[in-house]
């Protein structure tokens, strides 16, 4: 069964276009939503779509774009549909992994974006090495300096109340524990 999926990014926009072109391909369901193609949050069309997809079955779009904006959610979703035994076409982009060809084509487009994630996480890392070289510390900052640790360590040690302590400090229970337990080692 051949499976049409459209989608506009906002209520002004018209899905006709596309549900012409999935109609005369011939596809006999159509799912179709008005949302933001950024992520696959709130997109309940497209989960939609890939439930009901069955091995054998081809999903259909017009535009790669309008299934997904990033290359991680695509490959998600193509994913999705291999374990499931579902191809995918994309009319106006010529992909169609129904065909040697087209599996061959998605399989490099796929591993070029693959690529050139791997190489942003390269320069990603490469960037906090040098930061932490520099000195910049990463992560959530200290509640307590150091001389604050040592005064809530004291006035527990004399008999302060716990939440006391807690309220003057401004920490959590957890917190207070766990300062008091490091202070203690």
């Amino acid at each position: 069964m051949k499976v049409g999926y459209a989608r506009v990014s906002s209520q002004g926009q018209s899905l006709d276009t596309q549900i012409e072109k999935l109609t005369a391909f011939g596809c006999e369901k159509i799912f179709r939503e008005k949302q933001s193609g950024a992520s696959r949050d709130k997109r309940e069309a497209v989960d939609a779509a890939l439930e009901f997809c069955r091995d054998g079955d081809v999903l259909v779009i017009t535009k790669l774009d309008r299934l997904a904006r990033s290359m991680f959610d695509l490959q998600d979703i193509t994913k999705t549909l291999g374990r499931k035994g579902v191809d995918f076409i994309v009319l106006d982009q010529s992909i169609d992994t129904t065909t040697p060809a087209g599996r061959l084509t998605f399989h490099l487009l796929g591993a070029v974006a693959e690529f050139e994630r791997d190489l942003i996480a390269e320069r990603r890392n490469e960037g906090i090495k040098k930061a932490k070289e520099r000195g910049v510390k990463f992560g959530r900052r200290k509640k307590l300096t150091d001389t604050q640790v040592e005064e809530l360590h004291a006035a527990y040690q004399t008999g302060e109340k716990r939440q006391d302590l807690m309220k003057r400090f401004g920490v959590s229970k957890s917190t207070f524990y766990r300062l008091c337990q490091t202070n203690q080692s």
